[in-house]
């Protein structure tokens, strides 16, 4: 058992997020108890209640902690603004690569919500996954309506290109698999924007 650490209220809580995320995202959100949690955060099983009421508190607390989806969606705010169907894309599927390679457990914790049936599921498609989809629809559905793109289907064009993104990270993330050599981030995403926008940009 881990020797229990000495933090203040907020360090204290922080630790037992960051801790209990890396957990839920190794084994499983029915595999793992609050003991285990404790006993690895370095801190009492109390402690863990006293911040967090319920499994479910806590479970809140990890999605509130991973919330960087508002973050992506800005940050592409200002090329979608100009019609910028290049920068939107290309910006996007960075943001996201970036983002879980810097912070693996997101794309773990999703994938063992949906898998175990969990309540943490629904939380996380909409306040992860269901933003980024609306997002990239609405803009594709602007796009298609000025005569840019296609006459597509907004909502399976969005899909797609995520798609495109998402399968990548489930290789090198999920799978353990390693990018072509000298292929950096910069030049795969590049790819991935080339082959949508060739399929939906009008010639």
């Amino acid at each position: 058992m881990a020797r229990k650490a000495r933090f203040s209220g907020p360090e204290r809580r922080r630790q037992i997020i960051k801790t209990a995320a890396e957990i839920f995202a190794r084994n499983g959100f029915r595999g793992t108890t609050t003991r285990e949690v404790a006993a690895a955060a370095g801190v009492s099983e109390a402690a863990v209640f006293k911040h967090f009421a319920t499994k479910e508190d806590l479970y809140a607390a990890i999605i509130a902690a991973k919330g960087q989806i508002h973050e992506i969606v800005s940050s592409v705010g200002w090329a979608a603004s100009r019609g910028d169907d290049a920068a939107v894309l290309r910006t996007l599927a960075r943001e996201l690569l970036v983002r879980v390679q810097a912070d693996p457990t997101l794309i773990r914790l999703l994938f063992f919500s949906a898998l175990e049936g969990h309540s943490l599921s629904e939380m996380f498609f909409r306040s992860h996954v269901l933003q980024v989809d609306d997002f990239l629809c609405r803009y594709i559905s602007r796009r298609v309506k000025a005569g840019a793109f296609r006459p597509v289907h907004a909502r399976l064009a969005a899909w797609n290109f995520i798609g495109m993104v998402v399968h990548h990270i489930l290789l090198c993330e999920l799978f353990g698999q390693k990018r072509p050599p000298r292929l950096t981030v910069e030049q795969l995403v590049e790819q991935i924007v080339a082959v949508f926008l060739h399929g939906v940009c009008r010639s």
